[in-house]
């Protein structure tokens, strides 16, 4: 471990042991052993070089990723597979478009239904855009395994966490994976990680009508869809789409949220409606599907989200009210 320390990541100023993916150090038919714990293939393939050369050949090189292909037999859409049996519910909250405040639903939505007394997990499936670990103050975490080889979820603000964003080495670690590689580490975060009993488990899902969120109806009994749009046309033409999708492939709607959906100038107290009035209701009533509730465009929505403090839990009793009445009306469609 002490000559591990000199061991730079590819591109960073800090060791493979600063940066915690050493996950293992043994010894095999009289060599070390060395697992490292990493996503990145051009990154792996430069780290078994420098070790192949710091121990003059003598070493074995291993690595523990996400990004191994797990043997998918899919499921259906009519009649899909249930890799969650351990969620009483399961809460798909997606948006035909990114932008529109989708993860910071996800969020509060899971901590307002902690808040209940319910026992809550949030899969970030966002892979590309992972923000969760961000907007719950785990960042800084690193993933870790326990004794039955299962992935420890974090924990934060009474709700299970588990992210793509706590598998990388570095927070703008890009990861350049093709859907399937995507679709493979989704699959395993729900098998894999050691989640316990839940009775709901939310996923954060990624903006679009594409691969992960087929795959998810396939492999997952979606108890309801949660839509998150803004009021603006723009934003609605894609939400429409995202709700004839999931119509499309039977899932259970619960509802539509509109996002950003006023602003209230902290100084005059005067409203302006930025994105545009009515959009989000007016979708709603257009697909039969119930509205959720209105959330503003809010500076301290925003601080809050960026610190890791989820308004719902430490914003004001206006802010907590925007979400706890979003959940109250998901929880009337659903129980």
């Amino acid at each position: 471990m002490k000559r591990l320390e000199g061991v730079l990541y590819p591109g960073l100023d800090k060791s493979i042991v600063d940066l915690k993916i050493v996950d293992d150090v043994s010894e095999e038919n009289g060599k070390p052993a060395i697992t490292l714990s990493m996503q990145n293939d051009e990154a792996y393939a430069i780290l078994a070089e420098r070790l192949a050369d710091l121990f003059n050949g003598e070493v074995i090189v291993k690595r523990k990723t996400l990004a191994q292909k797990k043997d998918i037999n899919y499921g259906h859409t009519a009649n899909p597979n249930n890799r969650a049996p351990y969620a009483k519910r399961v809460i798909a909250v997606t948006s035909g478009k990114g932008g529109v405040g989708k993860s910071t639903v996800s969020v509060n939505l899971s901590v307002a239904l902690a808040q209940k007394g319910f026992k809550v997990g949030l899969l970030d499936a966002d892979v590309y855009g992972p923000n969760i670990p961000r907007m719950l103050g785990t960042a800084d975490e690193k993933l870790r395994w326990n004794d039955n080889d299962k992935i420890i979820p974090s924990e934060n603000f009474g709700i299970k966490i588990m992210s793509v964003g706590l598998t990388t080495p570095t927070p703008d670690t890009p990861l350049v994976w093709r859907s399937s590689v995507a679709v493979s580490a989704l699959i395993q975060f729900l098998e894999d990680v050691d989640w316990g009993e839940l009775d709901f488990l939310v996923i954060d899902m990624p903006p679009g009508t594409g691969d992960i969120q087929l795959t998810m109806a396939q492999e997952l009994p979606i108890t309801a869809g949660v839509i998150v749009t803004t009021p603006q046309p723009v934003a609605l033409d894609d939400v429409s789409r995202a709700i004839v999708m999931f119509k499309d492939i039977k899932v259970p709607i619960g509802g539509l949220v509109e996002n950003m959906s006023f602003f209230i100038a902290p100084d005059t107290g005067k409203r302006y409606d930025i994105f545009g009035k009515g959009g989000g209701e007016a979708t709603a009533k257009k697909y039969g599907i119930p509205f959720l509730g209105k959330i503003p465009l809010d500076m301290q929505i925003r601080e809050h989200s960026d610190a890791g403090t989820p308004p719902v839990a430490m914003g004001d009793k206006r802010q907590k009210g925007y979400y706890k009445n979003v959940a109250d009306n998901l929880l009337k469609q659903i129980l």
